[in-house]
């Protein structure tokens, strides 16, 4: 993609309204912008990020066994008052009726309109076990929403659902997503650690946020400094049993500040105090939707009983202003390879130059049939401004072809996370880029 045709409109200053370097970042490089309070449009920048994290969450949950569907974002309020929440869930719930003056809602969440579709057309113990998720769209009407993408009022998420025939089948499912969100994660750079959540009526523990380490963090979280050198399962036999899995991350302390207690156990050097952002939570709820929605399955016996279910969410747009707060310097956005919106800045220092353009082509081309993503920045602006917009994005790599440069048979070679920079021929570069180790 040519810059010269990419819609990015990009700030020099710092909006006065952004509150955090992810609000600002994402503003400044022409990611988002504002539609009304706590709802916004994502331009082409921040929805590749979007959809690069979309992916990587949907490949993990098809990996752990999890089966995609789409639910209706306009959902009946019947269902909601058959589970006894719709008077309760309070204001932030958007309550609308249709023209047949029927109550209808805007989902903030899924858990009725789930067990309505199980319970339709699931009937036998025989079809469990079952976990449904969708990637979709939901509106929370904040009172006060903030932060940009990190509190907005209309969010993209990963809901799924688990049903199952009693407690230690509910436990084996709670299992496979506590290992399939350690795993989501980390290909998206990030280190986020279980913490023991509320478990709500039901009590068990069963309850669990992952929380990612970032100093502007919303909430103050205390772990064992082990739980961020825990090495990520590579491999994973979901049928297998995963409880030892489990077990290894649970075993080390880790509380955020409303659970933290001084009788811990963990060693004064061992303690990691830091700030932390939510990025998913996992969640067993027992019968809590399926008794009073009457999802109930057939037993061996021939009699009938409701069904166990579990939730795990993620905040995918949520992610993307999680991971700029992780991963951020003075003069941008650094993006991790697996998520970054291209893989490659192809910067022009001489456009027009015969030469110079020619050179350029040829990379874009060539990169381009390897697979690599290149946003090729064949603007006249000066190179100053080309660097300063290149590291305000936060693309991995920064390929540099000037006439200098390739008087002299090279090309610039940058790392974006680093700041390294090496001087090498065209060849090599583009040997560099396509090869597997440079996350392309």
């Amino acid at each position: 993609m040519r810059l010269s045709r990419f819609f990015l409109p990009l700030l020099k200053e710092n909006p006065a309204d952004a509150e955090i370097v992810s609000h600002r970042l994402m503003l400044r490089a022409g990611m988002i912008r504002q539609h009304a309070s706590g709802i916004y449009n994502w331009l082409p920048l921040g929805y590749r990020v979007l959809r690069r994290i979309e992916q990587i969450v949907r490949e993990e949950q098809d990996a752990a066994g999890a089966q995609e569907i789409l639910m209706p974002t306009i959902q009946s309020a019947e269902l909601w008052r058959e589970s006894g929440r719709y008077e309760d869930y309070g204001k932030e719930m958007l309550r609308i009726k249709d023209r047949h003056d029927r109550d209808m809602l805007y989902g903030p969440t899924h858990e009725e309109v789930v067990t309505d579709v199980f319970r339709k057309n699931i009937h036998s113990y025989r079809d469990l076990p079952k976990i449904l998720y969708q990637i979709h769209w939901k509106f929370r009407d904040e009172v006060r929403p903030r932060f940009g993408v990190m509190r907005g009022r209309e969010f993209l998420m990963k809901d799924a659902y688990s049903f199952d025939l009693d407690m230690e089948a509910a436990r084996r499912s709670y299992n496979r997503m506590f290992v399939a969100y350690l795993r989501t994660f980390r290909r998206m750079g990030l280190t986020a650690i279980p913490m023991a959540a509320d478990s709500g009526p039901i009590g068990g523990d069963m309850s669990h946020e992952f929380i990612i380490l970032a100093d502007t963090g919303e909430s103050a979280v205390f772990c064992h400094k082990a739980l961020l050198e825990k090495p990520t399962p590579e491999s994973v036999n979901y049928e297998g049993d995963l409880q030892p899995v489990v077990d290894e991350w649970t075993s080390l302390y880790a509380a955020t500040d409303e659970k933290h207690t001084e009788n811990h156990g963990v060693a004064p050097e061992d303690l990691i105090s830091a700030r932390g952002i939510e990025v998913g939570h996992i969640f067993n709820f027992g019968l809590k939707y399926s008794r009073p929605m009457d999802a109930v399955v057939q037993t061996v016996s021939d009699g009938t009983i409701p069904v166990q279910m579990g939730s795990y969410g993620i905040g995918v747009s949520r992610l993307v202003g999680a991971i700029i707060e992780a991963s951020h310097d003075d003069a941008g956005i650094i993006w991790p390879d697996s998520v970054a919106p291209f893989h490659v800045g192809l910067i022009n220092l001489k456009a027009g130059d015969v030469e110079t353009d020619r050179v350029c082509a040829e990379i874009d081309a060539r990169l381009s049939a390897a697979g690599v993503d290149v946003l090729y920045d064949d603007t006249q602006e000066r190179p100053g401004a080309k660097f300063a917009t290149m590291d305000l994005i936060g693309l991995p790599w920064q390929l540099i072809v000037g006439p200098r440069g390739l008087e002299k048979g090279v090309v610039e070679l940058k790392r974006r996370a680093t700041g390294e920079r090496y001087e090498v021929s065209m060849e090599t570069a583009i040997d560099r880029l396509i090869a597997p180790s440079s996350g392309s």
